[in-house]
């Protein structure tokens, strides 16, 4: 078993959480001089120039990253009109928040079923949602809001300007309801 293999997929899993050594340690189930190699050995691994991402540590969590250097790069796409578009991810991940401001990443995980910490990621750089403060919940995670930029994408000039969430709830348990698509847009979505 390839140990860098596995704790790049490991790192690439736990996205912006990252792992701390400890959890390394644990995980793989090795000693603590055998994680100091195989962190520097992936490390130094991600530092040849033919590399996207590097390894760094951020606070005591070890994280893969982008490599500072390419950041007009990654400006370009998010500005690009070709790749601004919203996926279905991006519309459920939108629409919770939404409905939901302020909310953690893990209230929308729970609610999404799935992570959601890449496509928060994606929204942020995108500058439809924001950091709003943080939680009081233990660990004092982030809490996130929409941005008057979603407000102006999807031509709203507040957000109560979102349709009511009552208006697709159906009071009626017929089984011959029509299912009504809450994540539907008018905008390109790709999968």
């Amino acid at each position: 078993m390839n140990k860098n293999a596995v704790l790049e997929g490991l790192l690439f899993v736990v996205g912006e959480d990252g792992l701390s050594l400890s959890q390394i340690k644990d995980i793989l189930d090795i000693d603590d001089n055998e994680v100091k190699e195989l962190v520097a050995s992936l490390k130094e691994s991600y530092d040849d120039l033919s590399r996207g991402l590097r390894i760094d540590f951020l606070g005591n969590k070890l994280k893969l990253t982008t490599k500072r250097e390419h950041k007009d790069f990654y400006k370009k796409l998010i500005e690009n009109k070709e790749t601004n578009f919203l996926s279905q991810s991006a519309l459920e991940t939108l629409a919770i928040i939404a409905y939901n401001e302020p909310i953690t990443r893990i209230q929308v995980d729970e609610l999404r079923g799935v992570s959601s910490a890449q496509m928060i990621r994606k929204l942020v750089a995108k500058g439809f949602i924001k950091e709003a403060g943080r939680s009081d919940f233990p660990g004092r995670p982030i809490l996130y809001e929409t941005t008057t930029d979603f407000l102006d994408y999807f031509g709203m000039a507040t957000i109560d300007d979102l349709p009511d969430m009552r208006n697709f709830i159906s009071e009626n348990t017929d089984e011959n309801e029509t299912e009504v698509d809450l994540y539907h847009s008018k905008y390109k979505e790709d999968d």
